[in-house]
């Protein structure tokens, strides 16, 4: 979906990323900020034009940092480096992560701290506004200094090389699709193409797009988990605000009382309140989901203060300082960006493992309380969600393999300069395969538990959990033989990554926390 409003390069928010990121918003530098630029580019050009050394206007880069550059190849050096850095390899990087990675750099630039043309930064502008988008590869980035290899395609694009997509998603020679919309490439002059490459703003741009799509997820769960624990005739005492704040973390609070809300008024769960019950406790897939889906949600609050600090941070390196300074640093780090990507990763694969665990129990004559096995239509004859929920185990075991830390291993590069390296690019991406795996994971567990609901007839859900059956069963059958079962756990799939699901119960049980 193409959205024209235009966000202002400034102070973004979370929301401005994902509109930019996800529904093309366009963007608008500001005078402001254009002052800024053009102040601070004059600082680096007067460094230019001294003898003294400085690095990355006078000099190599990295380990080359100790050679001095003539003026004359000054302009050669930025192309050079530019050219020598866009080195990233395998498959295409998602559009969406792209225009994030673009429109965080475009913000470091516009605070006046990189040294930048004006003219520079309004190219990149320029090309988010006319949705061209550089290819950017998996491979290239360690996380340090920022992202190099992804951003230095994104520069190489400025300068009117290398390749693009444009607005149709088709893939063009960038001075082509430059040419046709109007955008004259730059010739980079001293110091920008370190300015466009010295950024965390890849691993930023992840994170931001993840969290968005983590708290659709993490309420996804608790519909999910609600719709399970009712399908099991367990019970929603133990989700009682008074014993919650017994142990009073905020996440989960709010999950208990998510839970609370989709399972009142429960029909089934009043069947079995007569005292002909004789369980004293429910099994802790059950029990403790609030505990779970409450620390995951915990979690994702600490990524996103750490995202917060990072959105309002001018990376580069060196930097140009209110005072006239251009000093060097290491704020291009990686490191609080990929310990949270990993931090989350892990919150993932423990709340998708959990989901797992509840499906399972559905299927399992000793465990179901009643419910044929593997809610088959024929057990015997019919197989029913058997191998549903072994693409569920499958999932899960990927994903508790992808909770392994990216960020506790370094490999140093370029001539030991770059001797400790955050891998944060890489959490990103794995991060992003988790999401999937446990937007996957929670679709099964709901599709099963709607099987299992509808098969509690004549007895009926709550409002909350039967708005979730009502909204899956506008594109998914109810119980009955066996069918081709792949498309509709597809059909759940969409219904949870879109949000769809989410909305449909909030408009019986109001705001989800």
């Amino acid at each position: 979906m193409i959205d024209n409003e235009v966000v202002q390069i400034g102070d973004l928010t979370f929301a401005d990323v994902v509109h930019v990121a996800r529904r093309g918003g366009r963007v608008h530098v500001t005078e402001d900020a254009i002052a800024e630029m053009a102040a601070s580019r004059g600082r680096i050009e007067e460094l230019a034009e001294s003898d003294t050394p400085s690095y990355g206007v006078s000099t190599g880069f990295g380990a080359l940092a100790t050679r001095h550059i003539d003026p004359g190849l000054r302009a050669q050096l930025q192309r050079s480096l530019i050219r020598s850095h866009a080195a990233g390899n395998g498959p295409e990087v998602e559009t969406e992560v792209v225009r994030a990675l673009m429109l965080l750099r475009l913000r470091t630039l516009a605070t006046g701290h990189t040294g930048v043309r004006p003219k520079t930064a309004k190219v990149l502008e320029s090309l988010l506004n006319a949705r061209i988008t550089p290819v950017v590869h998996e491979y290239g980035s360690l996380g340090c200094s920022g992202d190099l290899a992804p951003l230095s395609h994104v520069a190489l694009t400025i300068m009117g090389e290398g390749q693009v997509r444009d607005e149709k998603g088709e893939l063009r020679p960038t001075g082509e699709a430059l040419e046709e919309a109007g955008i004259e490439p730059v010739e980079l002059a001293a110091k920008e193409g370190l300015a466009l490459i010295n950024g965390t703003d890849g691993m930023l741009g992840m994170l931001i797009l993840a969290l968005a799509d983590l708290a659709n997820l993490f309420k996804t769960a608790d519909i999910s988990a609600a719709m399970s624990v009712e399908a099991l005739l367990g019970t929603d005492a133990v989700f009682a605000d008074d014993l919650q704040k017994l142990r009073p973390h905020p996440g989960q609070r709010a999950s208990a009382a998510n839970l609370r809300a989709l399972l009142k008024d429960s029909a089934i769960m009043a069947s079995h309140r007569d005292g002909s019950c004789t369980r004293v406790q429910d099994a802790y897939s059950l029990r403790c989901a609030p505990q779970v889906a409450g620390a995951a949600r915990d979690t994702a609050d600490h990524a996103a203060l750490v995202a917060e600090r990072e959105l309002v941070s001018a990376i580069d390196n060196p930097v140009v300082l209110r005072d006239g300074r251009v000093e060097s640093n290491g704020n291009f780090h990686g490191a609080p960006v990929g310990y949270v990507l990993d931090f989350l990763a892990i919150a993932v694969a423990d709340v998708a493992s959990m989901a797992e665990r509840r499906t399972d129990r559905m299927l399992d004559v000793a465990r179901s309380h009643g419910l044929p096995a593997f809610l088959a239509h024929d057990p015997g004859v019919d197989s029913g969600h058997m191998i549903a929920q072994y693409t569920q185990a499958a999932i899960v075991s990927e994903l508790k393999r992808l909770a392994v830390p990216a960020s506790a291993d370094s490999i140093p590069s370029s001539a030991m300069q770059e001797d400790h390296v955050s891998m944060g690019w890489s959490a990103a991406r794995k991060l992003r395969r988790s999401i999937d795996g446990l937007t996957r994971v929670l679709a099964i567990e709901t599709l099963t538990a709607a099987r299992a609901l509808d098969l509690r007839a004549p007895h009926r859900p709550a409002p909350g959990t039967g708005a979730a059956l009502a909204a899956l069963r506008a594109s998914v059958a109810g119980p009955g033989p066996d069918r081709f079962l792949a498309p509709e756990i597809e059909a759940a799939v969409r219904l949870v990554a879109s949000g769809a699901l989410v909305e449909a119960v909030e408009t019986v049980t109001g705001p989800l926390g």
